[in-house]
């Protein structure tokens, strides 16, 4: 049985993938920042692990491949298909807080990336302490010589996509990002589409 959804820009998703079964993102219009987590759906507080995930496989970016590990360092879930070839592990979420830090204050009061996920994720037992590291899909986060990151215009394209296989059962909390500030979304948030099967 599969499924089908369109998450609009500045909406969010969150479903129990049970293991084995699959995820593919698409991003339709491209250039849109998708915003995840993930957790172990038996055990919140066992949640993606940006710093596991990078040392395991010595890479700060995500494809087809690479395997997203918790905190105790079970494997979530793996990137078994891949055709935009880079997605960030270092960018972080959107916050009303980080907007105006990063942009200006008056940008404090534009809806953010943790807002949604506090939104979908209290459905599921989640809270704002629940809220951990996040994975970028779509987004180009490239880092400096000297170490900084700079948010620079998306490589992804119409039609591309990431699909992700459940190596157990997980829980995935999606932001389609609404921010207006960067390049991420090419100044312009767009819709992306989820697919479930398995």
């Amino acid at each position: 049985m599969s499924e089908e959804f369109i998450v609009l820009a500045g909406d969010g998703w969150a479903q129990v993938l049970k293991q084995g079964q699959h995820l593919r993102i698409v991003d339709l219009e491209g250039n849109q920042a998708v915003d995840t987590l993930f957790y172990n759906a038996h055990d919140h507080a066992d949640h993606y692990s940006a710093v596991n995930t990078i040392a395991t496989q010595g890479n700060i970016y995500l494809t087809t491949g690479s395997r997203l590990l918790s905190q105790s360092g079970n494997v979530l879930v793996t990137i078994v298909d891949d055709t935009c070839g880079r997605h960030d592990t270092l960018g972080g979420a959107c916050s009303q807080e980080s907007n105006m830090v990063r942009y200006d204050i008056g940008k404090r009061y534009m809806h953010a990336c943790r807002q949604t996920f506090l939104k979908y994720g209290l459905a599921h037992g989640l809270e704002k302490r629940d809220l951990s590291h996040n994975v970028n899909f779509f987004m180009n986060v490239p880092v400096t010589p000297d170490g900084k990151l700079t948010f620079e215009d998306g490589i992804s394209e119409p039609g591309k996509y990431v699909e992700l296989r459940a190596e157990m059962d997980t829980l995935v909390l999606i932001s389609n990002c609404p921010q207006l500030n960067n390049p991420c979304n090419a100044y312009n948030p767009t819709p992306v589409k989820l697919m479930v099967w398995g």
